[in-house]
């Protein structure tokens, strides 16, 4: 049964898929085990976060809920360094919305396959609401960072404005939810290179995020894909 199912899984992803998991891993491992061999908790979140992302990319809801578990995780070390926004962000926001979409994700299967959830495509009053919602976020959140003396406000800040829409979007299980966190990717390697720049035992988050904005991109295009083929298969059928 136990080789049943690992075959299954090795056959549900392609050989690239297969390929960028196992390098993001991999690129993962050595820099844990080349500089900081101490930071379990790190390396803990990033393999689960890399894990969720290829999981995403698929459209499958079992990536939501090991976001929930890397954003558990991640919160901690946010608040380790001082990055407050961040911690606040993942745990407030990104966790509970992660949730939200596990439930979106598994109320909407394609084609009744809960492997693959339906892509919605959105519409112009629901951009309107996501800009308006993610810019008074923004605000909110720049004075309540600026109160709690957060380090590097100015990058915290824009973590939790792509951060909050990225969440939105995949909650709305729009395509444009991963190239929200891949911007929010960027953001977060500039503000984990600072950091590593002072505590090199950050290295690795910076290396985490810098292989998360490689999975994000893909996950982009292949929900792209998906849309597509979704799409197509719609106009077929009627």
């Amino acid at each position: 049964m136990a080789k049943k199912r690992l075959y299954r899984c090795f056959h549900y992803f392609t050989r690239g898929e297969l390929a960028l998991w196992g390098t993001s891993t991999a690129l993962i491992l050595a820099f844990f085990l080349a500089y900081d061999r101490t930071q379990f908790g790190i390396l803990a979140a990033s393999l689960i976060g890399v894990t969720s992302l290829i999981f995403n990319a698929k459209g499958n809801p079992f990536g939501q809920l090991l976001m929930v578990c890397f954003s558990a995780l991640y919160g901690i070390i946010s608040f380790s360094c001082g990055y407050y926004g961040e911690m606040a962000t993942y745990l407030g926001m990104t966790a509970p919305m992660a949730v939200f979409a596990l439930v979106s994700w598994l109320r909407n299967p394609y084609d009744g396959n809960r492997a693959e959830v339906q892509v919605k495509r959105l519409e112009r009053r629901d951009a309107v609401r996501i800009v308006i919602l993610t810019v008074a976020v923004t605000a909110v959140f720049y004075f309540i960072l600026a109160a709690l003396h957060t380090n590097r406000l100015i990058p915290s800040t824009l973590s939790v404005a792509t951060s909050f829409l990225a969440a939105f979007l995949t909650f709305q299980r729009s395509a444009l939810f991963a190239a929200a966190y891949a911007a929010n990717d960027l953001v977060l390697v500039v503000l984990w290179g600072l950091a590593a720049a002072e505590d090199p035992s950050y290295l690795l988050v910076l290396v985490c995020f810098a292989v998360f904005l490689v999975n994000d991109l893909y996950g982009f295009l292949n929900w792209l894909r998906m849309q597509r083929r979704q799409e197509a298969a719609r106009c077929y059928q009627t």
